[in-house]
């Protein structure tokens, strides 16, 4: 197989071959993705671009597209991987050889070697983001960033209660609302390593941490802050507890459901303190933005943050494509490392 070199010279009137996961059937994702090689393209069109996949991540809606149960549905045979960062290999005008992008939000196929595409649907990143960080840099980090602006007007020293919050997701609420001066009070599920859990999540900015046993047991009566904005991943009986936590005029803002129970929501202070319930998908956000300068200002705030320091790389574990079985059973049962193909030899 052609690999590009470290300049990153043009191979737009060349063959080239490429690794690609895909899947031709829904069902369990380490049973449907299969590791294939295929052919790109010979030639170039004008606004085409060659890409070189650099990493790519195994995220929830990965897992949840291959089983079938996510909003959007590719037609099979699909090409598989929502997220993850490339190097350009050829240049228009937008973008030049080695720069650093993302893919659009509505182009899948990331768990790949090489890709060809249209130039509009590239995203250009800042070029000396860690790879560690660009991989992981188009879902979770926008998200958390636009759940913690878009959705109550914060103040600093207020509170923001949040379960799941021990997920990649969750992790960077913590970190996002420390940098804008917020505090959280963090839900968790209780686990063997819990005060090395509990530490670490300290150490990155949280001020409550509890787990959901404590939260429940009414002998312990845990007392949860009253907050302006709850973010629930869970659902079910966890989710009723953050909104009961709510002040007046609050919201419950839900983007994910581990536990695969509805949310709940309590009664009187939906009457009473007028909350509200939100759903979130980045999707719609990203869809529905005309201006181009709010999408550009949240990427630079969010690789400004994480070149300082202030939010640290997600741990991972690093996958070569020929692991995708492996990586995959585990993406479904291990939350504590993200699951990451690395394209080349780290």
């Amino acid at each position: 197989m052609l690999k590009l070199n470290s300049s990153f010279r043009s191979l737009a009137s060349r063959s080239l071959s490429t690794r690609q996961l895909f899947y031709e059937k829904r069902g369990k994702p380490e049973k449907v993705v299969q590791l294939r090689t295929i052919e790109l393209a010979d030639t170039l069109a004008p606004e085409e671009v060659l890409i070189e996949w650099q990493a790519a991540p195994i995220n929830p809606a990965d897992i949840n597209q291959i089983q079938g149960t996510y909003a959007v549905r590719p037609s099979l045979p699909a090409a598989a991987g929502l997220e993850g960062a490339a190097r350009i290999g050829s240049a228009v005008k937008s973008v030049k050889p080695g720069d650093q992008v993302l893919t659009s939000y509505v182009i899948p196929g990331t768990w790949t070697d090489f890709g060809i595409y249209d130039q509009k649907n590239l995203i250009k990143i800042d070029n000396d983001l860690p790879i560690e960080h660009a991989a992981l840099f188009k879902v979770n980090p926008p998200s958390v960033y636009l759940m913690l602006k878009e959705y109550a007007q914060l103040k600093k020293g207020d509170w923001v209660v949040q379960n799941c919050a021990n997920s990649a997701a969750g992790k960077q609420v913590i970190q996002i609302a420390r940098i804008l001066g917020f505090k959280t009070f963090n839900v968790i599920r209780n686990r063997e390593n819990l005060g090395e859990l509990v530490k670490e999540m300290k150490d990155m900015g949280a001020d409550e941490v509890v787990t959901e046993d404590e939260l429940y047991d009414k002998k312990k009566k845990i007392k949860m802050p009253r907050a302006k904005l709850a973010l629930n991943g869970v659902g079910g009986k966890s989710s009723l507890y953050l909104a009961t936590a709510l002040e007046s005029g609050g919201c419950m803002v839900t983007y994910g459901g581990m536990s695969r129970q509805p949310t709940q929501a309590p009664t009187a202070p939906l009457i009473f303190n007028d909350i509200s319930l939100r759903g979130f998908w980045l999707m719609t956000w990203i869809l529905a933005q005309k201006d181009e300068r709010a999408l550009q200002k949240m990427y630079a705030d969010l690789s400004g943050w994480m070149k300082s320091g202030e939010i640290a790389p997600i741990p991972m574990v690093k996958r070569s494509l020929d692991e995708h079985e492996e990586a995959l059973a585990e993406a479904q049962v291990k939350f504590d490392k993200k699951q990451v193909f690395f394209m080349k030899k780290q």
